[in-house]
């Protein structure tokens, strides 16, 4: 059986629809008209549990929708992404040319995401972004038919500048992998702890994916500065927080980043992650109905726990579950559909939040701490925190 198929078999057991109409595009046509999904996310590979945490958040919002949007049954088409840049103009333009998905919904990898925004722009196809951070998507490359519901990469960092300044840190080292995502977080975290008065010590950057650190802790450990800042995530960030107690830094330099660094990966760093504070825009423990209801129901049907990225899908579904009502499940007026999409107030499990003109969403951004397997809120780090949208001129940047 091939990769596609497979997928496809997978996502249409997961939203309880049949994939019967991705490998026979035939048999579609000759149903009643259905509302074309594309889902293009990682199935393989490093992020493939956050590409399956999303399209099962995704799943139990249409179920608890009744299975349809705008009262219209649905077809799903999927694509493995990958998390492969060289791939991602092909694979979109396989939903989008090929399979006529009447929205596109993707993905992890930010420099996928990018060339997804591009096919989007191109053709005028709905996409809706669950993940990828990358700030230009809402930003310099926003259009009306781009939607997001998870952050900007200069969401998650802006706060832990506050944060670390009001804990008394004035000088501070940064350090992460020269890459889209880690680079923009920087930049934002130094943005607002410089606004504050606070200074860079240095900045230091190791390409991606590398995990060599020792050379970089024994850099640290002789600057002395007052905290380290660093963006990692997955299986390099439970090296990193390891390593840093290894070189017993720990104990000595406090470490802080966005929530990324301590998200699904626990288990694994053990005693090395224990009392880390960090940024995200979700955290256990969060007293609200709808979240205590989000994780009793994904945990009843998926048997784990709900993360950061299942949340994510779950508002990409709400988003589209919103809108679509609106214009009773039509996607004949587009200006309509994207206007009804930007009004939606969505209830979701990391508290409400509505859309950025930019269309990002404007969220309270929490301040976790680490206490055993979970990443404990212990705050709100900034209220509905806009991301500023740069260069997006629906956003009148």
């Amino acid at each position: 059986m091939s990769n596609r198929r497979r997928f496809v078999q997978q996502a249409g057991a997961l939203v309880g629809a049949s994939a019967l109409g991705a490998m026979v595009p035939g048999i579609a046509r000759a149903q009643a008209a259905k509302i074309r999904i594309g889902l293009m996310l990682p199935y393989t590979g490093t992020f493939a549990a956050l590409g399956t945490a999303i399209t099962q958040g995704f799943n139990l919002a249409i179920q608890e929708g009744g299975g349809k949007l705008g009262g219209r049954e649905l077809e799903f088409f999927t694509v493995d992404d990958e998390s492969e840049p060289a791939k991602a103009t092909d694979n979109a333009n396989k939903l989008v040319q090929r399979d006529k998905v009447d929205v596109l919904i993707g993905t992890v990898h930010s420099g996928v995401v990018m060339a997804m925004v591009k096919v989007a722009r191109d053709n005028g196809t709905l996409l809706v972004i669950p993940n990828a951070g990358a700030n230009a998507a809402t930003g310099s490359q926003c259009a009306q038919n781009i939607f997001r519901t998870s952050f900007s990469n200069w969401q998650p960092a802006h706060p832990m500048g506050k944060v670390m300044y009001d804990r008394g840190h004035r000088k501070v080292v940064t350090l992460t992998w020269k890459y889209g995502a880690g680079e923009e977080s920087v930049e934002s975290f130094k943005e607002a702890f410089t606004k504050l008065g606070g200074s860079i010590v240095k900045e230091m950057y190791l390409p991606f994916p590398n995990v060599e650190f020792q050379a970089f802790l024994t850099e640290i450990a002789s600057l002395k500065p007052d905290a380290v800042f660093v963006f990692f995530a997955g299986g390099g960030a439970a090296k990193f927080t390891k390593d840093y107690m290894a070189a017993g830094l720990k104990d000595k330099i406090p470490l802080y980043g966005t929530g990324f660094l301590t998200d699904g990966t626990l288990e694994a760093q053990g005693a090395s992650a224990q009392g880390l504070l960090t940024t995200l825009h979700y955290g256990d423990g969060i007293e609200n109905t709808k979240n205590k209801q989000f994780r009793y129901a994904y945990g009843k049907q998926y048997g784990v726990q709900a993360d950061v990225y299942a949340v994510q899908g779950y508002d990409a579904g709400l988003l589209l579950q919103g809108g679509l009502a609106a214009v009773k499940g039509s996607f004949g007026e587009r200006t309509a559909l994207y206007s009804a999409m930007e009004k939606v107030k969505i209830d979701s499990p990391r508290g409400p939040w509505t859309m950025s003109k930019a269309h990002n969403p404007i969220q309270d951004i929490y301040l976790r701490k680490v206490d055993g397997n979970t990443n404990q809120v212990i705050g709100i780090a900034w209220k509905a925190l806009d991301d500023p949208a740069r260069g997006c001129k629906m956003a009148g940047a």
